[in-house]
């Protein structure tokens, strides 16, 4: 029988299936995990304006303080989700999110560079 013309799954069926209709495996989860403990600065989002601002004012924060430059953007939602990030943008710096939801100035950024660092 179906509730909302939705059929009930079997138990084999629904391994690995997500609420959100992904196919998220105890395999790739462990994979995202890993990445998350890495250190280094991310910017978590899909790709759009807002995240694309967190990451130019981030960037222009490591150039003024003259840390390395290297910034990681990730985009897959699986991956970002390890994180616990529900709202993007979000700004990771070595494995701590830092900031989620909104776009922080560079002089915020700054401050929580020497901060964390």
């Amino acid at each position: 029988m179906s509730l909302f013309g939705f059929e009930k799954r079997t138990d084999e069926e629904s391994k690995g299936a997500c609420c959100c209709g992904g196919n998220f495996t105890p395999e790739s989860m462990q994979i995202a995990e890993e990445e998350k403990n890495k250190k280094g600065v991310k910017i978590l989002g899909g790709g759009c304006a807002k995240c694309n601002q967190l990451e130019s004012a981030t960037f222009g924060a490591l150039t003024e303080l003259g840390m390395d430059t290297a910034i990681e953007h990730v985009k897959d939602y699986e991956k970002i989700a390890t994180y616990g990030v529900m709202t993007t943008p979000a700004l990771v710096i070595d494995g701590k999110v830092v900031s989620y939801g909104k776009v922080l100035k560079k002089d915020e950024i700054v401050k929580i560079l020497k901060e964390m660092r």
